[in-house]
């Protein structure tokens, strides 16, 4: 029994001594392979950061621009006039329509006028009795005051005659002003237009009975126009009267139209925090016409010198403002901050510097630090 245990001891023990270097062996393997990705890893990065990635790029160069606000608005007439009638009766022509040019003072309908032209005889009659009595009265009034200075007649008589002579005067002035009354209101059966401009709204026809103060016409002058528009309360501070503007609308997209600001309300809305504005537009020819959408560029200063780039060049990281620039031939990163935008450019206030060659083209491909090759 003891040989036999002995005999199976050294054969085991002779097994696992042959065993012990394949199990280191296999060990050493499995700590290759566990390092192997991060050698490869690491090389990727390597072989990453020396990539060459092709680009162009602009030099940082300063422009003359002028300060603006940008808004929208509308255009409206520059002034409306509702035309109505003074006095009472029936239309017996209308002379205009909807869109008729209208000049000052043209007739634009008239009212039958026969009662007030016998309304207008009546007053003359009535004035001329007037005068002839007032003459006759003076007359008289001529005679007494000689006799009663030579004491003919008493003061009574002469007093009588005095009052008649005065009551002829007042009598005379009142048919007077009748007789203007008349006059006036023969004219007004006429209605002529206060300014000139173009027939909006036509709201009675031939035949119509119209009543004093019934609106008949709606006229709008549209050269010059009205442009109105608000700006932000925080620009508000860089408003004057008299500021060029320029606009655009839809109906003209390769049109610019100009404008001066004319008048600025006095109070915001409490509302959207807003500031009504207006400008006069000239429009020879009735080109614009009242109610258009106008896209505004208000300019609230001279021109001045600012670093601009390409509004595609920079790049927007959630509250960061960045672009790349080159230098040697490498590709730099640079935080910026941004002023106002000139159509395709904007204003750099901080992080450039002018003359830096600034990446244009290929800068969504780019790092900090990677290699770039700048296409010509």
């Amino acid at each position: 029994m003891r040989q036999w245990f002995a005999d199976s001891c050294s054969k085991d023990g002779m097994a696992v001594t042959e065993r012990l270097p394949m199990t280191i062996g296999l060990c050493l393997f499995l700590v290759f392979l566990a390092l192997q990705p991060l050698g490869c890893q690491k090389n990727e990065v390597e072989t990453a950061k020396e990539k060459t990635v092709n680009v162009r790029v602009l030099p940082v160069e300063t422009r003359s621009f002028r300060p603006f606000v940008e808004t929208v608005g509308s255009l409206s007439p520059d002034e409306q006039v509702i035309i109505s009638s003074e006095v009472d009766g029936v239309l017996r022509t209308v002379r205009v329509d909807e869109g008729s040019a209208v000049a000052r003072g043209m007739v634009l309908a008239e009212i039958d006028d026969t009662d007030y032209r016998l309304d207008l005889l009546r007053s003359k009659a009535v004035l001329k009795q007037a005068e002839a009595t007032l003459e006759n009265t003076r007359v008289e009034h001529q005679r007494k005051d000689a006799l009663y200075r030579e004491d003919l007649v008493t003061k009574q008589q002469f007093d009588d005659v005095s009052t008649r002579l005065a009551l002829a005067e007042a009598e005379r002035e009142r048919a007077r002003a009748t007789l203007a009354l008349a006059e006036q209101r023969l004219s007004k059966t006429r209605i002529r237009a206060p300014m000139a401009g173009f027939v909006k709204e036509k709201r009675s026809s031939a035949g119509d009975f119209v009543r004093g103060g019934l609106p008949l016409f709606t006229l709008i002058r549209t050269d010059p126009l009205k442009l109105i528009f608000t700006v932000t309360e925080k620009d508000f501070g860089k408003l004057h009267i008299g500021q060029d503007l320029s606009f655009r609308v839809d109906a003209y997209p390769k049109r610019e139209f100009t404008g001066r600001l004319s008048l600025i309300s006095p109070s915001l809305d409490e509302r959207t925090r807003t500031l009504a504005v207006e400008a006069q537009v000239p429009n020879p020819g009735h080109v614009l016409k009242p109610g258009l959408f106008a896209r505004v560029t208000l300019y609230t200063g001279p021109a001045r010198e600012a670093a601009v780039v390409p509004a595609t060049s920079i790049l927007y990281d959630d509250s960061r403002t960045r672009v790349f620039v080159v230098e040697g031939n490498k590709a730099k990163q640079r935080e910026v901050k941004t002023g106002n935008i000139f159509d395709e450019w904007v204003e750099i206030s901080e992080g450039l510097k002018i003359g830096e060659q600034l990446v244009v083209v290929g800068q969504n491909n780019l790092v900090d630090g990677v290699k770039v090759h700048v296409a010509r």
